[in-house]
């Protein structure tokens, strides 16, 4: 029984360790250049329909299926999903528009893990018609996912993905 009793000491101890380590929360962006004008940019990143041209989870499953609510372009509008392993589900909800330089929006994932991030779509005008747009996300780590994040690096795990979005962004728009 005293040996028993060690172990979960033991167990208790570890696991208060690895939370005290965890990385307390996250924020993964990336920046791209596109030749084009501000207002032409920010007139496809504001609306969650357009979004769909380019992002790249719309190419890991094409036939998700997608709902929309109230006025696109508008805060408090909502695009759900649900789809494969790839996609899981979740909804984007539009919080915040400061007209031409920036959207953010809630991400509220029910799968494969439920979390809340705030992601954002920056946009800063470079002269000679072009446009650096930001794209980015950050929150929170919860217990005991945060002890998750010591073995995962969201960066990795999502960055690459931006860079995907970014790229397609940029090739739909300098056609």
């Amino acid at each position: 029984m005293t040996i028993l009793l060690y172990i979960i000491i033991g167990v208790v101890i570890l696991i208060s360790v690895l939370a005290l380590l965890a990385p307390k929360s996250y924020d993964v962006s990336r920046s791209i250049e596109i030749a084009k004008p501000k207002a032409m940019v920010f007139d496809n990143v504001k609306y969650l329909k357009k979004q769909q041209e380019w992002s790249p989870w719309s190419k890991k499953d094409p036939n998700m299926e997608k709902k929309f609510t109230g006025v696109d372009g508008e805060v408090g509008a909502i695009s759900y999903w649900n789809g494969n392993k790839d996609v899981g589900e979740g909804e984007q909800e539009i919080t915040r528009i400061i007209e031409g330089k920036r959207v953010e929006a809630e991400l509220r994932f029910m799968k494969p893990f439920k979390s809340t991030s705030d992601s954002y779509l920056d946009l800063v005008e470079l002269g000679n018609g072009k446009t650096k747009v930001t794209w980015g996300f950050k929150g929170e780590n919860k217990f005991p996912m945060s002890i998750m994040m010591l073995f995962m690096n969201m960066d990795k795990a999502v960055g690459k993905d931006f860079e995907e979005g970014l790229l397609n962004l940029k090739s739909i728009l300098e056609k």
